[in-house]
């Protein structure tokens, strides 16, 4: 890779390069800030999930027939799942640096178990507000619950080891796409759970694996392959680091989008329409997430990381650390918020769509998301406040 000068896409604001490693009891405020600034994208597209309903979307970034203004909202968060998993798996390897093996695989386990629990119960609870449940999804909490199972098993193998078999999984899962299996094969479950997005019936309940787990297992993974940047690193050739290896994942997605011969589904022209054949080439596969849609997203995550690294004392950055020092806080209370406020509407206004309630566009969506950041904010300061203070609390560290 060629070497690109970072001072000239980041000023710097920090002191002279210092060792980088973690301390105890220490955070990282980049890698919280940036979880923050994903979280605050996650927001936008739930708040569309909640009030935007009445809209027939099959695919959120069809480019043939959703509008562009709601393709380009569903885009800003198409960044946020493969963040967070990169950052679990970074964030595991900080805490290896201050534990044992043991420890570690003992805190992957415990955690992940915890949010797969979390995910069978309360998550899925919120999104339809129905008890028992008709239907059950497993989705992204789900997914970051089992990679760090996954990654518990791994982390006695070499740092090399890990770092291969991350570029192994997310470069090459794609070459399985031609294996499709019905619903009555004998592997079609496993393979829902892996690769394919299905469904399964336990007990007379479905249960949708909406996160096919292989591809999630190689992004925890390259966030675990990092953490050495973080952990050993002077801050200078960190940041150089992560832009440059940002700048080239996203340089490898033009190249290989523009040759449409591997990575995701081919992009088109459409006809008498620039901006439609744009979001073609932009609409990528998220579930499971392709090979070009993981180099998108994370390069573009590389560069923000790098960034709010050079800007650790800013303001911003600051709030944005509030909100990405209890992510599982923020996640949880958002979700309850935001079915609070739809069943709210559906007592006060009724059902004005059909079966559910709706704001009449996308831009109502836009003002409900910028209305509800800083109430937001304010109980997640609280809690991380409360996180800090009671450590004698130990469940607290699980939200």
């Amino acid at each position: 890779m060629a070497s690109i000068p970072t001072d000239s896409l980041f000023p710097s604001r920090t002191a002279p390069p210092v060792a980088a490693k973690a301390v105890a009891g220490a955070r990282l405020v980049s890698i919280d800030a940036l979880r923050g600034f994903v979280m605050v994208l996650m927001l936008l597209d739930h708040i569309r999930e909640a009030f935007l309903l009445w809209v027939p979307i099959g695919d959120p970034v069809d480019a043939l027939t959703v509008a562009p203004d709601s393709f380009f909202s569903r885009m800003t968060s198409q960044i946020c799942a493969p963040v967070f998993v990169a950052l679990t798996g970074l964030g595991a390897y900080l805490y290896a640096q201050k534990h044992s093996k043991g420890e570690t695989v003992a805190f992957l386990l415990k955690r992940g178990i915890f949010l797969v629990l979390l995910e069978l119960t309360v998550v899925n609870f919120v999104w339809r507000a129905e008890f028992p449940f008709t239907i059950v999804y497993l989705q992204v909490i789900w997914a970051i619950g089992l990679s760090m199972i996954v990654l518990a098993g791994l982390i006695r193998l070499p740092h090399a080891a890990i770092a291969a078999t991350g570029v192994a999984i997310v470069a090459g899962h794609n070459l399985l796409d031609p294996i499709v299996l019905p619903p009555e094969h004998p592997f079609y479950a496993l393979w829902s759970l892996l690769h394919e997005r299905g469904t399964i019936t336990l007990g007379g309940l479905p249960i949708r694996f909406s996160y096919p787990l292989l591809p999630w297992i190689g992004v925890i993974c390259l966030g675990w392959t990092i953490g050495p940047w973080f952990a050993r690193l002077d801050v200078t050739t960190r940041q150089r680091r992560l832009v440059l290896t940002g700048l080239a994942m996203l340089a490898g997605f033009v190249v290989l989008r523009f040759a449409n011969v591997y990575g995701d589904t081919p992009w088109f022209v459409v006809p008498g329409s620039p901006l439609r054949t744009v979001m073609s080439f932009l609409a990528l596969t998220k579930y499971p997430p392709s090979l070009l849609f993981v180099l998108a997203t994370l390069g573009t995550g590389l560069l923000l990381l790098a960034l709010f690294d050079r800007i650790a004392d800013a303001r911003v950055t600051g709030w944005l650390s509030v909100l990405g020092g209890a992510p599982m806080f923020f996640y949880l209370f958002h979700l309850y918020v935001l079915r609070t406020l739809y069943l709210g509407a559906v007592a006060i206004f009724g059902l004005n769509h059909g079966e559910v309630f709706g704001f009449p566009s996308i831009h109502w969506i836009w003002l409900m998301w910028v209305a509800m950041i800083v109430p937001l904010y304010f109980p997640t300061r609280w809690f991380s406040n409360l996180k800090k203070r009671r450590k004698d609390i130990r469940w607290l560290k699980y939200l």
